[in-house]
């Protein structure tokens, strides 16, 4: 018997409590939730392209391209709105995106993950020997504006926290719908055999091109919000371990569900928070340890333990037929 699916309702729930939660939260718990969705939005691209096949090392990419067009459309194009800055890092990592994907959507395995840290790795060598940019300091962000009214502090960073918690319920459900979607399931179908999507009627490569868009475009997004959020940008955003962090999240929330990569984001920001108060010399060793735990005991992450993966309830089907 299939269960309904209440994704759609769990996502309108959150968005609510999290909205109302504003009006409590102290300002780090606030600013630590935005941190969260923003990392959650470019590992939702992740977890697309894991269902794919597809590890990106470089998802970063993507991501320092959000937050630096949200610094110099401030200081270059003069676009201080939260909104508009927001929309236009997601253009930006749509057009590069398409460019890019035209070339990555040719490779699988190793190669598509070493191709993509080596683009990554590429910009962050090309924002930190730039002079006019901040180097490897980077530079602030212009403080931001809303629908043409200036902020004080307290009332941008509230607008940010209502807008970040918009962004990402819009951006959840969509994702929710693509997953359930013929295009979503043909990405886990070419996980498991290529050839034979190729005669069901897909074509992989345009399959995987759309895959790697739509990841690109959120990356973008979640470097837009984190810039907001911090006030500052600078290239360790396109850094390998900043793209190895989305694909840590992604591991440990799991593929199964769009929330898990929401799931995954909070987890891993609570697990560092603690681990840097109580043991900032051995913080990475123990979030490493967090790691190898749920791979060997939740090879499906931290998502299984609230719904089982299929192969879970078929072989739990199996046994109750046995």
């Amino acid at each position: 018997m299939r269960t309904s699916d209440r994704t759609p309702l769990a996502i309108v729930v959150i968005t609510i409590l999290l909205a109302a939660g504003v009006l409590v939260f102290p300002d780090w718990l606030s600013a630590t939730v935005v941190t969260v969705i923003a990392k959650a939005l470019v590992v939702v691209g992740v977890v697309v392209l894991m269902r794919s096949a597809l590890v990106s090392f470089g998802q970063g990419l993507y991501y320092c391209i959000g937050g630096y067009v949200v610094g110099l459309g401030g200081h270059m194009l003069n676009i201080t709105d939260m909104l508009g800055l927001i929309v236009l890092a997601a253009f930006v990592g749509l057009i590069c995106g398409c460019v890019l994907g035209l070339l990555m959507s040719r490779y699988r395995d190793i190669f598509f993950a070493m191709f993509s840290l080596a683009l990554a790795m590429i910009l962050y060598g090309l924002l930190s020997r730039s002079q006019a940019l901040g180097s490897t300091d980077g530079f602030n962000v212009v403080p931001p504006t809303l629908l043409g009214f200036e902020l004080s502090h307290q009332q941008a960073n509230l607008a940010l926290y209502l807008i970040t918690c918009a962004v990402a319920a819009t951006i959840a459900y969509a994702m929710h719908r693509y997953f359930q979607s013929p295009l979503g399931y043909a990405g886990r179908a070419i996980a498991d055999n290529e050839i034979r999507v190729e005669y069901l009627g897909f074509s992989p490569s345009r399959v995987l091109y759309g895959n790697y868009v739509i990841a690109s475009v959120l990356a973008a997004v979640g470097g837009a919000v984190m810039a907001l959020n911090y006030g500052h940008v600078g290239p360790d955003m396109a850094y390998w371990t900043q793209s190895g962090e989305f694909l840590f999240i992604g591991l440990m929330g799991g593929s199964g569900n769009v929330l898990a990569s929401f799931l995954g984001s909070a987890v891993f920001e609570t697990v560092r928070t603690y681990a840097l108060e109580l043991a900032p010399d051995a913080w990475h060793l123990i979030l490493g340890t967090v790691l190898v735990l749920i791979v060997c005991f939740l090879p499906g992450g931290l998502w299984s333990l609230i719904r089982p993966t299929p192969s879970s309830r078929t072989s739990d089907t199996a046994k109750e037929l046995a």
